[in-house]
């Protein structure tokens, strides 16, 4: 039986950060919302986007830090040929994204697509 490598890869990066971050730990950081439509915050990751980074360019694709609220959702559509981490979600190649946050805290994770290398996101009640 084989493992779908990506959703693997988010379940494991996420709980790694969720253990080693600092943050209200009264409930999962955030729940899959594949049935929602609209989100209040997105980001676009365009084909490309890793070889443009590795040739020096300064890619701007989201803030270094991202405050947000209880019930908001943020949808990542990665339209690269490759997976990128952003803060404490992992998005593969051609994937999406959406996630609802369900509880408040604050968490740094590694993020490939910003010239600070990460992402910090603050999430209030």
């Amino acid at each position: 039986m084989k493992l779908r490598h990506s959703s693997l890869c988010i379940a494991l990066f996420a709980l790694s950060l969720i253990a080693a971050c600092g943050g209200s730990r009264s409930g999962p950081l955030v729940v899959q919302d594949s049935n929602q439509t609209q989100s209040d915050y997105e980001y676009l990751i365009p084909a490309g986007t890793g070889d443009r980074i590795r040739a020096g360019e300064d890619v701007k694709i989201l803030p270094a830090e991202l405050d947000v609220r209880v019930g908001e959702t943020i949808r990542i559509v990665n339209e690269d040929d490759e997976g990128h981490f952003v803060g404490v979600f992992y998005v593969g190649p051609g994937e999406t994204v959406t996630e609802r946050f369900s509880s408040p805290g604050e968490y740094t994770g590694q993020c490939t697509i910003h010239p600070s290398g990460k992402l910090s996101l603050k999430i209030h009640a």
